[in-house]
């Protein structure tokens, strides 16, 4: 995290940049991962669980409301939401589809905007856990996407859900093209994950 806040204000201007690569910051393989090969690009999912386009002024229209109405996002000001447009997808994905897999390795993120998706995690001894079901404004995936790991659970849609999707290309974009806007980002990112942690952390305290 302190490389990419670093690689920020150098695009800012506040220091000179050191490395041509750091344009490609969110790339597994910039970041000594050999197995950003098998990653399987968003576009190619889309193919896979059979996609379809959305409007995207509508989407981002329906994405914007949602935020507004979420804790966190809604510190992000609007017009730079808006800004937001540019680089993600906006797709429709049917029912019953798992658009992200576990143990794969991510490289995008999704916004649901309609529908419901479930959150499960096959163990070990080969059980499958529901953890979680998520609704409209919810974010799936972006923990692999900012560490480049792989995804700890599988993400299946159980209704039609429209979605819009973020990609490490957009975000090596916006690096270059719009800091102002990835630092946002990635500040209410961070946010959203850490009290994402204190609340697992709080559910283990309360079992031990």
């Amino acid at each position: 995290m302190k490389a990419f806040f670093n690689h920020l204000f150098q695009k800012m201007g506040l220091d000179e940049p050191t490395q041509a690569s750091d344009s490609r910051l969110f790339d597994a393989s910039v970041n000594g991962l050999e197995s950003a090969a098998h990653a399987v690009p968003w576009p190619a999912r889309a193919i896979q669980v059979g996609a379809s386009p959305l409007d995207p002024d509508a989407a981002m229209r329906e994405l914007q409301v949602l935020w507004s109405a979420d804790r966190q996002m809604k510190q992000i000001p609007e017009q730079t939401v808006a800004r937001l447009n540019k680089y993600m997808h906006f797709a429709q994905v049917p029912a019953d589809q798992e658009f992200i897999h576990q143990d794969e390795y991510g490289n995008f993120l999704v916004v649901l905007l309609k529908g419901q998706v479930a959150v499960e995690r096959t163990q070990t001894w080969s059980e499958r856990l529901r953890l979680s079901e998520a609704g409209p404004g919810e974010m799936l995936g972006e923990m692999s996407l900012l560490d480049q790991g792989l995804r700890f659970s599988a993400c299946i849609t159980q209704t039609k859900c429209d979605m819009a999707v973020l990609t490490t290309e957009a975000m090596n974009e916006m690096v270059t093209e719009d800091p102002y806007l990835v630092s946002c980002l990635m500040t209410v990112l961070a946010r959203k994950i850490s009290l994402r942690l204190r609340v697992v952390g709080a559910r283990l305290s309360e079992r031990s």
